[in-house]
């Protein structure tokens, strides 16, 4: 099963993560940095399964090697993904550099199309380094 993990960063600059499809529990991390986090919530995740195991219960299906859709907010992206340039990125996006940089900090609030916006960008992005080959 494909468990859906939602990271966001908290106002007070820490990083949390839970899985928001799961039916049998509940599963999240935090962490000072995205990868902390993602480490707490596969212990958590861990921590779950043997817990069934140890009571002799069945382990739910969702939770047999499952995979991974991560969504981030802006913030968490942007930290996730450091070695993007605000400055390039701005203009790929058309989104003013100042403006990028306060989302990044998570102290902005970001509208809709705005989020929008940076997605398209990323995605952009995306599709031409997979586009790109090396000779």
């Amino acid at each position: 099963m494909k468990i859906r993990v939602i990271i966001e960063k908290g106002k007070d600059g820490t990083f949390g993560m839970f899985a928001d499809n799961l039916k049998c529990c509940v599963v999240w991390g935090d962490g000072k940095t995205i990868e902390e986090a993602k480490e707490d919530f596969d212990n958590s995740l861990k921590e779950i399964v043997e817990s069934y195991i140890d009571d002799n219960e069945e382990v739910p299906k969702e939770l047999i090697n499952p995979t991974f859709e991560y969504k981030y907010d802006v913030a968490s992206i942007f930290n996730e993904l450091d070695y993007i340039n605000i400055s390039k990125f701005a203009k790929v996006s058309g989104i003013n550099a100042s403006l990028l940089r306060h989302y990044k900090k998570g102290d902005y609030y970001i509208s809709k199309k705005q989020v929008m916006r940076i997605e398209e960008a990323l995605h952009k992005i995306g599709r031409q380094l997979l586009a790109a080959s090396l000779i």
